[in-house]
């Protein structure tokens, strides 16, 4: 029996309610499928740092690279300034374990509501991947003559060669185990010096992937073709900030945050990625139930496709999937189940046989790209 061990941090807020929910599934899929996840809890977030002081420190650095994979729940609170968390401990943790790639699927599931009139799920099946430590998030700014009429704010976006061929080469190899399309989106007309040097590094890379179609959309008109023609799209390659926006609009597209899912990469094997719903702590709606979990439960699965067992990481999905359908509202108290039915519904399935769910699954594309 393989034995991986995975590092969870539940967070802050519903975090820690949608983490149950994911770990209770997970379980059902160690049973049905024979490997054991070595589970190890790890405080971290708004109450942690509001006790200690603590955000990412060598400690916690040097634990969680000795893990396979970290399990993040989400992480946030008004008691906390914003950015505080977000920049001392999420993107931290991106940077020192060289997460390079941001990978969001964007799928609408059979029988999901999406705001889109009209929008099936033939034509909304593709993948953003997000340069996921360089750009706009680096950290670095500086403001002269603060709280003056004078004020000057800078802040930095660096891009590297290094960096964006690391993503455009994954983001090839993704592109082969689909439908062979690379979308490269950027703003180039205006970004010029940056735009130039991502759309270098496609055309250099793409030679090595001759059966990959290559296109360019300017990040606005993505915007606009995004809801309208998804199927235009299979793999989408982008830098941070812009990665970042758009695939919150894909999250709309395919029926809310409360079933989106990502996966943050280390493409060296050397330390650990980590998987999350991309939903934040949502305070408000906190200890009240209401928290959809399947965001985090298909962010489970990834991590489960990501360490080899490709199988269990479909089973989850496909019982997702069957369960979300038949919600009659995909986030609040109208959900018809509360957060801890729903993932007890989900594992209930999951110990049966599974069906594929329709079009492309990102858990075999992960697999491939391993």
């Amino acid at each position: 029996m393989k034995t991986y061990s995975v590092a969870v941090i539940p967070g802050d807020g519903i975090g820690p309610e949608v983490m149950g929910g994911t770990l209770d599934v997970l379980a059902a899929a160690e049973k049905k499928f024979g490997f054991a996840l070595d589970m190890t809890t790890y405080d971290a977030g708004a109450k942690h740092y509001l006790q200690t002081g603590e955000l990412w420190n060598p400690q916690l650095t040097r634990k969680l690279r000795g893990h396979d994979a970290i399990l993040f729940g989400a992480m946030g609170d008004p008691a906390v300034q914003p950015g505080i968390l977000e920049r001392g401990f999420i993107l931290a943790m991106r940077q020192e374990f060289e997460q390079a790639v941001n990978l969001r699927p964007v799928k609408l599931y059979p029988g999901v509501a999406t705001p889109i009139a009209g929008l099936t799920p033939e034509r909304c099946d593709l993948v953003i991947v997000r340069e996921n430590t360089e750009g706009a998030y680096i950290g670095q700014g500086s403001t002269v003559h603060a709280n003056t009429p004078h004020t000057v704010a800078l802040q930095e976006s660096v891009n590297t060669r290094q960096g964006i061929s690391r993503v455009v080469e994954y983001s090839f190899k993704l592109a082969m185990s689909r439908r062979k399309k690379l979308t490269l989106c950027h703003k180039k007309n205006i970004l010029i010096e940056a735009g130039k040097l991502w759309q270098e590094v496609v055309d250099h890379v793409s030679g090595r992937y001759p059966e990959v179609e290559v296109d360019y959309v300017h990040v606005d008109a993505m915007c606009f073709h995004l809801p309208v023609a998804p199927e235009r799209f299979d793999v989408v390659v982008t830098d941070n900030l812009f990665g970042d926006i758009i695939t919150d609009l894909g999250a709309v597209i395919q029926g809310g945050l409360g079933v989106a899912a990502s996966a943050n990469l280390n493409l060296d094997g050397n330390s650990p990625s980590m998987f999350e719903a991309i939903h934040g702590s949502a305070p408000d709606i906190a200890g009240k139930g209401w928290a959809n979990p399947v965001g985090a439960i298909l962010s489970g699965a990834m991590m489960l496709a990501h360490l080899g067992e490709e199988r269990a990481a479909m089973a989850i999905e496909s019982a997702a999937v069957s369960v979300v359908r038949e919600l009659p509202e995909l986030a609040g108290p109208n959900m018809g189940k509360g957060t801890s039915g729903i993932a007890d519904d989900i594992a209930r399935l999951v110990s049966e046989d599974f069906v594929m769910v329709p079009g492309l699954s990102v858990m075999k594309s992960l697999s491939a790209a391993r």
